[in-house]
């Protein structure tokens, strides 16, 4: 090898090396944020086993980016008919895009996963 190869090679090393210390520094693109929105009627144990149920499935598959909000339908009525909502309690996931709906107290975590498309369906065919 000759001293310009070598000059080539050592050059190319540390173009690698200043590309991996931008790449590390560089802000790293947030997450989706999960909006999602329980609908119950007081503190019911129905209610208060879906928050748990939610609060569960939402530390384990989306750790730090999602958001509840818990509205009290006995407390604000009037806030069903934005999300249309027949039956409590029930999960509206606002975003990301498409809105979801799950009814329930979501006690089956696996259709809970495939309602809010955190997983395929393909583990739930034959079930009933």
């Amino acid at each position: 090898m000759n001293a310009e190869t070598v000059k080539r090679q050592k050059s190319r090393s540390r173009d690698r090396s200043v590309r991996a210390a931008l790449a590390a520094s560089a802000p790293q693109k947030p997450a989706k944020l999960w909006q999602l929105r329980l609908y119950v009627a007081g503190q019911t144990p129905k209610s208060l086993t879906a928050f748990s149920n939610l609060k569960k499935i939402c530390e384990n598959h989306l750790k730090n980016h999602y958001c509840i909000d818990v509205i009290d339908l006995l407390e604000q009525p009037h806030l069903s008919r934005g999300d249309q909502i027949l039956a409590i309690p029930t999960l509206v996931r606002k975003l990301p895009q498409p809105v979801r709906k799950i009814i329930g107290d979501l006690s089956n975590t696996e259709r809970v996963l495939v309602g809010l498309d955190l997983r395929p369906v393909n583990g739930l065919e034959g079930e009933s």
